[in-house]
């Protein structure tokens, strides 16, 4: 396939949008093999089957690199309690928040699981996703984790979407273990990751650093869990407070921090450091009505690469919604727009390891969105609406 006629944002330096006027796009069987200028085409590929774009914007497809879009249930009645004054953590103590979604998510058959997910993520593929990371972290025991696993394993194979999964068992301490952190990781968390790995359900570990979850040195014996599977590590941390979870994920090289309202500069510093990307996450913000702004300037200034996710999830992120998610990192946050594009193709596959796309490039997946848009601001310019002309999916639309 040769696409041709076409602005291609190519996302090569994150300086800039690496923008070609009149470019092309050279794709052979699910990689790209070429891209430039279109008078620039080698010979060999002038006769293979070409498309004309008519003058279209050309980007990497997008990537939600942090959701958690199998679960059970709902949450509206938390959305009504907040609006009058209860915050996140007094419904949390109160037995409401992840722990409510625990026990719906517990109830729920696989295929009812799968049922709704694929609702979200038809959303996502609308937009023109098409590389997602699903967590488990909703059945907080051993057949419930292994359950949502399985649920985000099928959804690949439902949808033309490529799933990462990450296990996050450290994401609350369930009733039946209240006050008992260390024991439900001793006899739940750990013993679920390993089973779960061992069934090839896991991509990555994660956990939840923060005053209603776990403190570091709790998620520090979940991270040596998972390396000694050789799995990868990413966290939840400095989301309502900072208690040394992106200092922790730094030293043990996390693909990502996520949320980060809380992070220092020192915090920045080791980042950067362990080249671990920082995710933010604006709809959660939006949806807490948070005013703790994440360190945007400080991640600028130490060079930590900067990526945009939904976080959809039924509690504080109901969002399913990459472009609004762009917007918001914009308007919140005063990202640029590069800083958003980048967010949700080359630095979200960054936070998930997926070294061969996010960019275009020879040798990238041809993972593509064509745009009924003259240059790649508008896509975090617009609210509430989906320029998407086409997706093109390993190399086939």
């Amino acid at each position: 396939m040769i696409l041709t006629n076409a602005t291609v944002a190519t996302l090569t330096d994150q300086d800039s949008f690496g923008l070609i006027a009149d470019g092309a796009i050279a794709i052979e069987g699910n990689r790209i093999v070429w891209v430039g200028a279109a008078k620039d085409l080698p010979t060999q590929y002038q006769s293979d089957l070409v498309q004309d774009v008519a003058r279209r914007l050309i980007t990497p497809a997008l990537i939600d690199c942090h959701s958690h879009v199998v679960f059970g249930g709902n949450r509206a009645a938390e959305f009504e309690q907040r609006l009058n004054g209860a915050s996140y953590e007094e419904i949390a103590k109160a037995g409401g928040g992840i722990v409510s979604t625990v026990t719906a998510t517990r109830d729920a058959t696989e295929a009812e699981l799968l049922k709704e997910a694929l609702t979200r993520v038809d959303a996502m593929i609308a937009e023109g996703v098409t590389l997602l990371e699903v967590k488990s972290g909703y059945g907080l025991d051993r057949d419930t984790e292994r359950k949502m696993l399985r649920v985000a394993r099928a959804i690949g194979t439902c949808r033309p979407i490529h799933v990462c999964t990450s296990f996050l068992g450290a994401h609350a301490v369930p009733p039946e273990y209240a006050g008992r952190p260390e024991a439900y990781i001793d006899e739940v968390c750990i013993p679920a990751l390993q089973v779960a790995n061992a069934e090839g359900l896991v991509d990555a570990v994660d956990g939840f650093c923060e005053g209603i979850a776990f403190d570091a040195a709790q998620i520090a014996r979940v991270f040596d869990a998972a390396r000694a599977l050789g799995l990868p590590v990413k966290l939840h941390a400095e989301q309502l407070s900072n208690i040394g979870g992106t200092q922790l994920a730094a030293r043990y090289g996390a693909l990502s921090v996520d949320h980060l309202e809380y992070a220092t500069d020192a915090d920045a510093a080791a980042l950067a450091q362990s080249g671990t990307v920082a995710v933010i996450l604006p709809g959660a913000f939006y949806t807490l009505r948070e005013t703790q702004l994440p360190p945007i300037d400080a991640f600028r200034k130490h060079g930590v690469p900067m990526a945009l996710a939904t976080d959809c999830n039924p509690g504080s992120s109901p969002l399913t919604s990459l472009l609004l998610t762009m917007n918001m990192g914009c308007t919140l946050f005063r990202m640029t727009p590069l800083e958003a594009l980048l967010g949700v193709t080359r630095h979200a596959a960054q936070a998930l390891g997926a070294t061969d796309r996010g960019s275009i490039k020879p040798g990238a997946l041809a993972d593509l969105c064509i745009w009924d848009a003259a240059h790649p601001a508008e896509l975090s310019y617009r609210i509430g609406f989906n320029p998407l002309h086409s997706r093109i999916f390993q190399g086939a639309q």
